[in-house]
């Protein structure tokens, strides 16, 4: 077993005996870095039609608290299309707010839904270099939002559940 699928397998076993959002948040930001190989991790919530950025491991605050609405946001853009959206180039792609970035270090990103049939939340990567990341990266990364779309339907069943 490699180290990435070590850490996943870890991943695993704590999601599975988390009982509150906060235990899930923590277990997210414990892996999400290293399995990216990212300067930084968040967790976002969907609320309301707003994107609520509940929690970050970073190498310098982000957006912490902050909310943003769901169309003008790409945690909300992977929410409302159900995909992961990468962005090897937060300057040229349109579906980033580049005004909220410029006051930030964040040049890539990956951010993957969480949970299904709607997604309720996303998990966000980010580096500060120009990055384009592959697709093993991008797949580690979804398999970790799966795992937590399976930990969100425990803790709210009828939030996640098909």
């Amino acid at each position: 077993m490699d180290a990435h699928s070590a850490k996943l397998a870890s991943a695993r076993a704590r999601l599975l005996a988390v009982t509150s959002l906060d235990e899930m948040v923590s277990a997210l930001n414990a892996t999400g870095r290293e399995i990216a190989g990212s300067d930084g991790i968040a967790v976002v919530l969907r609320s309301g039609g707003f994107c609520h950025y509940v929690a970050e491991d970073a190498i310098m605050p982000l957006w912490r608290g902050s909310r943003f609405r769901l169309e003008e946001c790409i945690s909300g853009w992977a929410m409302l299309n159900g995909r992961a959206a990468v962005v090897p180039d937060v300057w040229s792609d349109l579906r980033v707010p580049v005004a909220v970035y410029k006051s930030s270090s964040v040049r890539s990103l990956v951010m993957t839904p969480i949970g299904t049939p709607i997604p309720v939340a996303a998990l966000g990567a980010y580096w500060c270099a120009s990055v384009e990341p592959d697709d093993g990266t991008v797949r580690r990364l979804q398999a970790l939002a799966d795992m937590a779309t399976e930990a969100l339907t425990r803790l709210q069943p009828s939030t996640c559940a098909a």
